[in-house]
């Protein structure tokens, strides 16, 4: 059912042509720990392969767990570890080591600080989208925005705060509206700038909607935030409408080359997150990068059944 739903709504998802990268040019996938989990890259690489064999794709993910594109953080992040990273601090690293051709990028979640809807911060967020956005330009690479993925209450009953008493390092019961809203700006700005964006929000949100009909406990996240594979589905899914190429991403078929495709990609993020630097405590270290990227391209990933 799960599957049908997803079909139904990806015309919601998607806005603009998006021309892939030829002869192995990077294609950088940059956000959160969402991204950096990786499930959803993984299915968009295992639909470049299974749809496009012929062609070679270079896919990094080098999303970072906690990260915002706005700069703020609240307070007491990580009990007080430290506070949430900067892309800012990071992105010209990034862009010089990856040399990407296509940028996905993928912020949100993490911006609004889970505090109801406040002027200031969403202009922090506008603001670091289009620096973004321009840095990206610059580096003379294309970029697709996606928007937020969306926020759940339903399983964090009991420690979400209600909006008039939500203060500092909690989170509103109502902060999905805050992710509505920063998601219909970025849609916005693909209709009326001329920006590619997908929207993944409203895909997630309408098929969660119509799962909840015959299953009202059904969620993507266990803590709200971080989807499951389920959810990573329509994420990917959401990016793979963009091609207009249909594909089935819960055929069993293809479970040898998604272990592959996983494998590798892991020792990539690593590699790629280490050699840019970052400020993020406990991530693992990567190998150095030459040592990664042989290591990784002597994964074979196996041919797509018949």
């Amino acid at each position: 059912m799960l599957r049908c739903l997803v079909a139904l709504f990806l015309l919601l998802a998607s806005a603009g042509a998006i021309d892939l990268p030829k002869d192995g040019q990077p294609i950088l996938f940059l956000g959160d720990s969402i991204t950096h989990s990786g499930h959803y890259v993984d299915d968009f690489e295992l639909f470049l392969a299974v749809k496009y064999p012929d062609q070679k794709f270079t896919v990094i993910d080098c999303g970072l767990p906690s990260e915002t594109v706005s700069g703020l953080s609240e307070a007491g992040h990580a009990g007080g570890k430290f506070p949430r990273p900067d892309l800012h601090e990071r992105l010209d690293r990034v862009l010089a080591t990856v040399k990407p051709k296509l940028v996905f990028a993928c912020y949100g979640m993490n911006c609004g600080i889970y505090l109801p809807f406040d002027e200031a911060r969403f202009a922090k967020y506008r603001e670091g989208i289009e620096r973004l956005r321009a840095k990206v330009k610059a580096a003379g690479a294309e970029i697709v925005h996606l928007t937020p993925p969306i926020f759940d209450p339903l399983p964090l009953k009991g420690r979400v705060v209600p909006p008039n008493l939500a203060k500092d390092g909690q989170q509103s019961e109502n902060y999905d509206e805050v992710l509505t809203r920063y998601s219909a700006w970025l849609v916005e700005q693909g209709k009326t700038q001329g920006w590619t964006v997908i929207d993944v929000h409203s895909a997630m949100a309408k098929v969660l909607q119509e799962a909840r009909r015959s299953d009202p406990t059904f969620t993507f996240a266990k803590d709200g935030v971080h989807a499951n594979e389920a959810g990573h589905h329509v994420i990917a899914s959401a990016i793979v409408a963009a091609f207009d190429v249909p594909f089935d991403f819960d055929s069993t078929g293809y479970t040898p080359m998604r272990a592959a495709i996983r494998q590798r990609g892991r020792i990539l993020t690593d590699a790629y997150l280490s050699a840019a630097g970052h400020q993020r405590p406990g991530m693992s270290k990567g190998l150095p990068l030459p040592e990664a990227q042989a290591k990784a391209a002597a994964i074979v990933i196996p041919s797509a059944p018949k």
